[in-house]
This record gives C-alpha cells, sequence and structure tokens, in this order.
C-alpha cells in the first residue's frame, strides 16, 4: 500500500511540474494590440538567442505588420501584412501573405510589457512599445 501511495506522489508532483509551464491563453486579441518590438529568436527557449530588428503591429482590423529592418543594410526595411486572430486562448497567423495557411504561436511567458511566443519553429522574444 505504501509502495502505491509513494507512486501516487511522485505523479502527482510531476503534474503540478508540467502545470506551472502551461502556456497562457489569451481571452481575445486586446491583450495583444498595438506596437512589439522582436528583439530575439531562438529555437530552445532557454537556447541561444539570435538577435534581430522586427516591429510586429497587431491592429485591432486583425492585421500583423510586420517591419523588418536588416542589421546588414543590403535590403533596408521590408514590410509585410498578414491576417492574424486570436482562437482557443492562442494567435493564429499567416505563414506567408496572400495564402490561407496560418501557423499557431502560443503564449508561454506573458509579464507586463514582455511576452514570449512559441510559433511553429521558433520562440520569439517581444517587447511592447
Amino acid at each position: 500500500m505504501q509502495h502505491k501511495q509513494i507512486k501516487y506522489i511522485a505523479l502527482c508532483a510531476v503534474f503540478v511540474g508540467f502545470s506551472a509551464m502551461a502556456d497562457i491563453r489569451l481571452k481575445d486579441h486586446s491583450e495583444i494590440i498595438g506596437k512589439w518590438t522582436v528583439s530575439a529568436e531562438a529555437a530552445k527557449l532557454d537556447g541561444e538567442k539570435k538577435q534581430i530588428q522586427v516591429e510586429w503591429d497587431f491592429g485591432a482590423d486583425g492585421v500583423l505588420r510586420t517591419t523588418a529592418t536588416d542589421s546588414v543594410g543590403r535590403t533596408k526595411e521590408m514590410n509585410i501584412a498578414i491576417k492574424y486572430s486570436v482562437e482557443n486562448g492562442e494567435i493564429k497567423k499567416q505563414s506567408t501573405p496572400g495564402r490561407e495557411k496560418y501557423e499557431t504561436c502560443k503564449v508561454v511567458e506573458k509579464d507586463g510589457n514582455n511576452m514570449v511566443l512559441k510559433c511553429a519553429y521558433l520562440y520569439y522574444f517581444l517587447t511592447r512599445r
């Protein structure tokens, strides 16, 4: 009997650990509307961050306007507008402008003006402007 209790306690501890790392659910798009600076991207949350110069402007009209600045100066500035929405607490955004293929981005951290998103392949580190 005591052996089963120990297994049960260990199993509960694992679930509590996982729930602490649970994704944050957005209520709606009002929580993200506005301009955000994307300062870095990384393959893993605690991995090496690649510094980038990108601005994401989440519009109330369901359009995400992205402005990327080439740090080397070859292309200067690139502007892209894609559709987005908040569904089931997650951000759904077009993968490519003009195509109806979407990727899901989950908020994994949100504290004040800082937010970390986990999209298909990368984590994005954002700060509200």
